[in-house]
């Protein structure tokens, strides 16, 4: 039996972490059993449906770099891939079930639904939702009245008594019992849509789908499903619910917590390979005293009886872990291709020369390595190889325990200095400052704090002599008179 799994998100959002972990899951299992991942978008709920979530949806496994084996902009033999493109199968299929007796017809119009709705939540009752109002119908009648013109939803027929049985792959053996479905839901609207669920099933049966692998937050919906496979007679996929994402409060990931959607990852500077690789530890372990896995060895290594029935915790300090270990792997002409867009974005190349800020930096990617943890965080760490930064104020340029004057000593001494070093040979360069401040009786930091504010702008930066060979030495000089200005 060839394995044909499936990722069925609705275009309803952006795609969020939760989506790609079900998705990535998904992949890997066929991936790992020589199977099929199969694409369906499940476009029904027309009220909250936008093209631009379809396009985020290409968009964002194009990024992440797996994709699927058949869906709706490559096609595949089980199409159309699009459940819009299949409403005459669902009614057709829905019909059928109502044929063998597994379904009827309604005719309850929602000013009774409401009344009954609203006497059950004032009475506290037992039984809540549909009363089964229209399930004894003889069906000759029901026909008839459908003819004449009569609107009718179609409901299933939930078994009144017994339970319902099913074996999930994680999960185990679960019975449920029937009193505890919801009550004969309505599996094709009175305008002809499907619900979910009866697209759900009958899609997942014509597309040859032999394995379910969702979030276990759709366990309920499994009896009705298998409810449902019985009553057409058609043998169910194997169930496997993977444990939910909680944030680390205990609660389910959401916004709250911080990023969730994969632009919001995107446009902090997360790589995809980081993604890819933390997504696919949550909830599932692969090999011992291992970390980084490269998408090909998670293909090989995946399997069902490793994924944890517990919840996953998300970590984003982890998750941020990953993505500067995948940072410091990129070689200086990868690194500075992945940081562009961001520093495009930020504005720094107004006026800039593109070709020599290319080739500057590019030769600064060895200076920022080892402290980027997202590629968002380059323009702040290199604004000032682009454009003058802004003169700090005084109080910057001042070392602690140190007053104005003497701040400003220690940037004439380097401005002194730094046309006898060889910027180049940055050791030789440390030892002239060393010296340099020994000569003044004072700290080395105490030297180079009031010359790096000056240089670069900020306290903090990438190495300073590197830098200082980066821009060269009129600019740095240039850059030192201004400081010296500030100081008085």
């Amino acid at each position: 039996m060839e394995v044909r799994v499936r990722y069925a998100p609705s275009p309803t959002g952006n795609q969020h972490i939760g989506g790609v972990r079900t998705a990535l899951f998904n992949y890997l299992f066929a991936r790992s059993t020589g199977g099929k991942f199969i694409l369906r978008l499940e476009d029904t709920d027309r009220s909250r449906y936008a093209e631009e979530y379809v396009g985020n949806l290409y968009d964002t496994f194009k990024w992440l770099g797996f994709y699927w084996d058949e869906g709706p902009d490559i096609g595949g033999p089980s199409g159309p891939y699009i459940q819009s493109e299949r409403f005459d199968s669902y009614r057709e299929h829905a019909k059928r079930l109502i044929a063998a007796g597994g379904a009827y017809y309604c005719f309850c119009d929602e000013d009774r639904l409401a009344k009954m709705r609203a006497a059950q939540a004032e009475g506290k009752t037992e039984e809540q939702g549909y009363d089964r109002h229209c399930r004894n119908i003889p069906a000759a009648e029901a026909a008839a009245r459908v003819a004449s013109g009569e609107k009718a939803v179609i409901r299933l027929k939930i078994p009144l008594e017994g339970s319902t049985a099913f074996h999930d792959l994680l999960l185990g053996d679960i019975e449920w019992k029937n009193e505890d479905v919801s009550p004969d839901p309505v599996l094709l609207k009175s305008d002809g849509f499907p619900t979910y669920h009866l697209a759900n099933v009958v899609d997942d049966h014509l597309m040859r789908i032999t394995h379910v692998m969702r979030a276990q937050e759709w366990l309920p919906s499994a009896p009705m499903h298998m409810i449902m496979y019985a009553a057409f007679g058609w043998e169910p996929p194997l169930l496997c619910h993977l444990p939910m994402v909680l944030g680390q409060d205990g609660h389910k990931l959401s916004k709250r917590h911080g990023a969730t959607s994969v632009n919001e990852f995107r446009k902090a500077g997360y790589l995809p390979e980081a993604l890819i690789n933390y997504v696919a530890h949550l909830g599932c372990s692969y090999e011992d005293g291992r970390d980084l896995f490269p998408l090909a060895d998670l293909e090989k290594l995946f399997r069902v009886e490793r994924i944890n029935k517990a919840p996953a915790i998300f970590d984003y300090q982890k998750l941020e872990w990953y993505n500067g270990q995948y940072i410091r792997q990129k070689s200086d002409k990868e690194l500075c291709d992945l940081v562009m867009p961001h520093l495009l974005e930020s504005g720094l190349f107004a006026g800039a020369d593109g070709p020599g800020v290319r080739t500057l930096l590019e030769a600064a990617m060895p200076l920022v390595r080892e402290r980027l943890h997202f590629l968002a965080d380059a323009p702040a760490m290199l604004g000032y190889l682009i454009q003058e930064p802004p003169t700090a104020p005084p109080g910057e340029f001042i070392p602690k325990k140190l007053d104005a004057a003497r701040a400003a000593a220690m940037l004439d001494a380097a401005a002194a200095l730094l046309p006898k070093c060889d910027l180049g040979d940055v050791p030789a360069a440390e030892i002239l400052f060393r010296s340099e401040a020994e000569r003044l009786g004072a700290k080395l930091g105490d030297l180079l704090l009031p010359l790096r504010v000056a240089v670069t702008g900020s306290r903090v930066s990438p190495p300073l002599f590197e830098s200082m060979a980066l821009l060269g030495l009129r600019r740095c000089l240039e850059r030192i008179a201004r400081a010296r200005a500030v100081l008085g």
